[in-house]
């Protein structure tokens, strides 16, 4: 699978310190519009795997990185590269306005 699953151990070395940018999708098990977003994050991984790599932050299971980035609603989905926040989105997005976001 294209997605990581990252976590306050993988942080920096799979985002901080990626040479691609980063797609990072704050969810959780029991939120519906994570559902919505999931598979089209799953797509947009596939799609771009040479380019940007993708990642999924459960925020139960890493509230300290939900925390970090001021996750107050989820879906969030934010973009980093070279270590800096570069886009920020909340709530569920068609694929075509996900792909909009990545450099």
């Amino acid at each position: 699978m294209s997605v990581l699953k990252i976590t306050k151990d993988n942080f920096n070395q799979e985002v901080v310190e990626s040479d691609k940018p980063v797609l990072l999708d704050f969810w959780a098990s029991w939120c519906g519009p994570c559902k919505m977003v999931g598979p089209i994050v799953e797509q947009v991984a596939e799609e771009t795997i040479d380019t940007v790599k993708v990642g999924k932050v459960n925020v139960d299971e890493e509230p300290e990185l939900a925390q970090q980035f001021r996750v107050m609603s989820i879906p969030t989905l934010v973009v980093m590269k070279d270590g800096k926040v570069v886009e920020t989105s909340v709530g569920v997005k068609p694929k075509q306005a996900i792909l909009s976001m990545l450099p």
